[in-house]
């Protein structure tokens, strides 16, 4: 028998248990294409090996459990085709992708849970507001300070603001019109504290829970009037979409009028409908003909020939007064 020393040693390479690596992380999901390795690196010292992987995961997918079957698959199918006992694995997702496969439609239980309108958080009126407030009353407050701490007089703009209020009073036309412009503030603010806003937004149907999808007003114009626009003998075409009406205007520059405005409304209808928006507005289309138009030529019919033979006319209805 011969000596275990005499026998030789088996190498595998860190290029191949990388190579390794890398391809077992496309069997744990093969279905999800978005699934794949960026990078990876292998540490092969003696009988044992360290991974690092990059990889890109699908979307929507739950992190955790993603990584954790990815970490144990790789690990076990290593270690299993190499010989080597894998000591570590370390994984780093580096971005999320779409998935190629079918989309999975949202439960039920987390349809209702899409909000028909978009809340806006209001940055601009807000950051206005505070920057008024804030260099109003920082004027204010610095110039206290000057006068209590440092014994100085008070600022002339002050004194001339203080002086002003003392002769005016609430009937003054200033101070009022002053008070208008501040309760007019007011009620604009409380408008926009209890309005939704992003009025130019609709709220979609997304495929996965807890996902939320918003599509612009011009984007389904757009969708809608790509459909429209190849419908035969339409011309012209104008899509206007407000927040609960979506009003579609052809115009017609062939063919007849009936048949062609039931095909743009089908179609206007079907790319509607496509859009998925929670919340669907009324449709309401209108064909117009174009000064090109002219109605079709109608088929005339014409009467039926009686198949009856000619029979003559008796001699006393041909004959006139005059012959007898």
């Amino acid at each position: 028998m011969t000596a275990a020393a005499e026998r030789g040693t088996t190498t595998v390479s860190q290029r191949a248990v990388r190579r390794i690596a890398e391809r077992a992380v496309t069997e744990i999901l093969p279905r999800q294409g978005a699934l794949r390795a960026t990078g990876a690196a292998a540490s092969v010292r003696g009988g044992r090996t360290e991974l690092s992987l990059r990889m890109t995961l699908p979307y929507p997918a739950p992190l955790a459990d993603t990584v954790r079957d990815v970490r144990r698959h790789v690990t076990a199918r290593t270690g299993r085709l190499t010989g080597l006992d894998v000591a570590s694995t370390r994984v780093t997702v580096t971005s999320l992708a779409a998935s190629r496969g079918p989309a999975s439609p949202a439960p039920e239980g987390d349809e209702g849970r899409t909000p028909r309108r978009w809340w806006s958080q209001r940055r601009v009126p807000v950051a206005v507001l505070t920057a008024m407030a804030a260099v109003s009353c920082g004027a204010l407050a610095f110039d206290m300070v000057q006068v209590h701490t440092a014994h100085r007089a008070a600022a002339a703009w002050r004194v001339r603001a203080v002086d002003w209020l003392s002769g005016h009073g609430p009937g003054d036309p200033a101070v009022a019109g002053v008070g208008a412009l501040t309760a007019l503030l007011g009620f604009w603010l409380v408008l926009l504290a209890v309005t939704p806003g992003r009025r130019h937004q609709f709220t979609a149907r997304a495929p996965a829970a807890r996902v939320e999808a918003a599509v612009d007003r011009s984007a389904v114009e757009s969708l809608m009037r790509d459909p429209v626009a190849g419908v035969a003998g339409i011309g012209t075409v104008r899509v206007r979409v407000r927040r609960r009406r979506v009003t579609v205007r052809a115009g017609l520059c062939f063919g007849d009028r009936a048949d062609t405005r039931d095909a743009v409304a089908s179609a206007a209808r079907a790319a509607l409908t496509a859009c998925t928006l929670r919340r669907v507005p009324r449709l309401s289309v209108t064909v117009v003909p174009e000064p090109v138009w002219r109605p079709p030529l109608r088929p005339v019919r014409k009467a039926p020939h009686d198949p009856a033979p000619h029979r003559p006319v008796p001699v006393s209805a041909r004959t006139s007064e005059g012959d007898t």
